[in-house]
């Protein structure tokens, strides 16, 4: 399944762009009079064209040698150009749209290329939901490169997935044209043990010459982090600290600095660069998850560059974070990441550095989107029948599905979650509740609500409870299919009538999020595509998702993305707790927890 990343490979075009370089052979096209941020040496080059041929980049400097009648001239009139904006770090599913539509929607704000993990759908449909992915971006011109996923389940023998991954999965997959690594390593205890399936994927990707990506959340960053560098680990997205970033940076792994929708590290990590006089080589920034609202309001790497410049970062030090180095980290930076000769022509012209703001874009020398425009086709893709259903749960969910039974007690201590906004990470609290009738409830004074995770691949009626603290719910229900990174049926609220009404919602409709109240839904978003994606607009889907939003104010959370951060209560691979369709786990020591206590 090709997926090529440039118009042509070098080899086939070098005679080609030699001769435009030195004036033999007219560009196809060339621009004029931009101000180049050179991302190989922190300058801004004032008056410098650009001679494009074959998709390639012919000539940096003076191109008056290299115009033609028939080629292209586009007078960048003192607009900033920057090489075109990577993230390296990103799971599409997270958007709920389609490869196709998630171009459509990033490529207009200087995106060029992603390095996408597709694990979410990897842990619904297996391989051959990642063949899906890589088949819906090749319709749109966003170089689509693909990290194989590593952890499905993300930490084996804690949760239930709709399928599993191994090192001849790996093997298979690091034969594909698109994918250039391995997806981020979450099993960090299996790393850390000597885990023989998680090794033997690390050699397969070594074997085919390609990077593994990371992911270590441990604040430990001693014996620990040597080890999981050393394993094979090149980069990592997990940091929260400034001194998390620094000390992976000091040990040659790059540190990718997040700011997503809901995750908002960059004020903490920016730190590592603005405090201290180091160079920046090996910092990268990425969004990991980005919701459609995000995207159709603030932008994506350009949000990301804006938020950067905000904490202090400089603006070309930015700009190197979303090219070079990026391009650095994945071995690519023979074709992409600056604007240089024999590079691929993908090139951003930018109003201002301070604005960030993004009127052209240029992949392989077409221009694609003007003025936040997309101006190529993408055509439809169709997702086959089997994607699209996926909720097997094999149980009648009903009122009493919820109920926690603790006869013979008036109160009972619990292990809650309780989460931070705005954050990945969360908190193990010790609660007291009250039992009734020999079921303890919900307890909306002290903000705790009752949690349930269903299995929902494989009908095997297997169910983890659990409570939460930290949404602000008075009254109500929520329920959602994404829930990394099993995406299961997490269902969480106040009453069993309205978390009852919420489940049964998302199981007719064939996944989504729905908020419900006094037994009526008050928000829906369908996601019918391994109950984690649709197919519609990111504008469409933005608009549902806002009113989304609306229902759960209504209900009174307050709290940034809550469903995003919703969705990591059953990730059992970042402190501290976590609930899994098999129960509670404790992500410090990697082991199963007693909900009582």
């Amino acid at each position: 399944m090709p997926n090529k990343f440039c118009k042509a490979p070098l080899w086939e075009v070098s005679g080609r762009i030699v001769d435009v370089a030195l004036g033999r052979s007219p560009a196809d096209t060339v621009i004029k009079n931009a101000k180049l941020i050179n991302v190989c040496t922190g300058e801004i080059l004032e008056h410098t064209d650009v001679a494009v041929a074959a998709g390639r980049i012919a000539l940096v400097g003076d191109a008056s040698h290299c115009t033609g009648e028939s080629t292209r001239v586009l007078d960048a009139e003192g607009s900033y150009i920057s090489p075109g904006f990577l993230d390296g770090h990103i799971h599409v599913e997270s958007s709920m749209m389609s490869v196709g539509e998630y171009a459509r929607a990033v490529v207009p704000r200087g995106t060029v290329g992603i390095f996408m993990d597709p694990h979410e759908i990897c842990n619904v449909l297996g391989v051959e939901g990642v063949s899906c992915m890589i088949e819906d971006s090749l319709r749109s011109p966003l170089k689509t490169m693909v990290t194989a996923p590593s952890c499905v389940p993300g930490v084996p023998g804690f949760e239930d997935t709709g399928a599993a991954i191994g090192p001849g999965d790996i093997r298979e997959m690091m034969t594909w044209d698109s994918v250039v690594g391995l997806g981020e390593m979450m099993n960090m205890p299996g790393v850390l043990s000597g885990d023989r399936q998680v090794f033997d994927e690390l050699a397969e990707t070594l074997k085919a010459g390609k990077v593994i990506t990371g992911h270590y959340s441990l604040p430990e960053t001693g014996r620990g982090l040597n080890a999981y560098i050393a394993s094979g680990a090149c980069c990592c997205h997990e940091s929260t600290r400034a001194e998390d970033a620094l000390a992976k940076m000091r040990l040659g792994m790059y540190a990718m600095l997040r700011e997503g929708s809901a995750w908002h590290d960059l004020s903490e990590v920016a730190k590592a660069l603005t405090g201290h006089k180091i160079d920046s080589r090996f910092a990268v920034l990425v969004s990991d998850d980005a919701h459609p609202e995000t995207l159709v309001s603030r932008g994506h790497m350009d949000h990301i560059l804006r938020r950067a410049l905000e904490e202090g970062i400089d603006p070309v030090t930015a700009i190197q974070m979303v090219t070079i180095n990026c391009a650095q980290c994945f071995r690519v930076e023979r074709d992409l990441g600056s604007i240089t000769p024999g590079k691929c022509a993908d090139i951003v012209f930018l109003e201002s550095l301070e604005t960030m703001k993004v009127t052209r874009v240029m992949i392989d020398g077409e221009v694609v989107a003007e003025n936040g425009i997309m101006l190529v086709p993408i055509r439809n893709y169709e997702y086959p029948a089997w994607a699209r259903n996926t909720m097997n749960l094999g149980v009648e969910i009903t009122d009493k599905s919820f109920e926690l039974p603790c006869p013979g007690k008036d109160h009972v201590l619990v292990r809650a979650i309780e989460i931070v906004p705005a954050k990945v990470g969360n908190f193990e609290r010790i609660v007291r509740l009250q039992v009734h009738g020999g079921l303890v409830e919900s307890d909306v004074a002290q903000d705790v609500l009752k949690a349930v995770v269903f299995e929902r691949h494989a009908a095997t009626g297997k169910k983890g409870v659990g409570f939460v603290k930290g949404f602000g719910i008075k009254k109500g229900a929520m329920a959602s299919t994404v829930a990394h990174d099993a995406h299961n049926l997490l269902v969480i609220g106040t009453d069993n009538e309205d978390m009852a009404l919420a489940a049964n919602t998302l199981i007719n409709c064939g996944g989504g999020m729905c908020v419900a109240r006094d037994g009526k839904v008050l928000g829906l978003v369908e996601l019918p595509i391994a109950g984690i994606m649709s197919d519609r607009s990111a504008a469409e889907l933005a608009e549902s998702v806002a009113a989304l939003g609306g229902a759960w104010k209504e209900i009174g959370c307050n709290i940034v993305s809550p469903f995003m951060t919703m969705a990591l209560i059953p990730l059992a691979c970042i402190p501290e707790l976590r609930l899994t369709n098999r129960g509670l786990v404790d992500c410090r020591t990697f082991e199963f927890a007693d909900l009582f206590l």
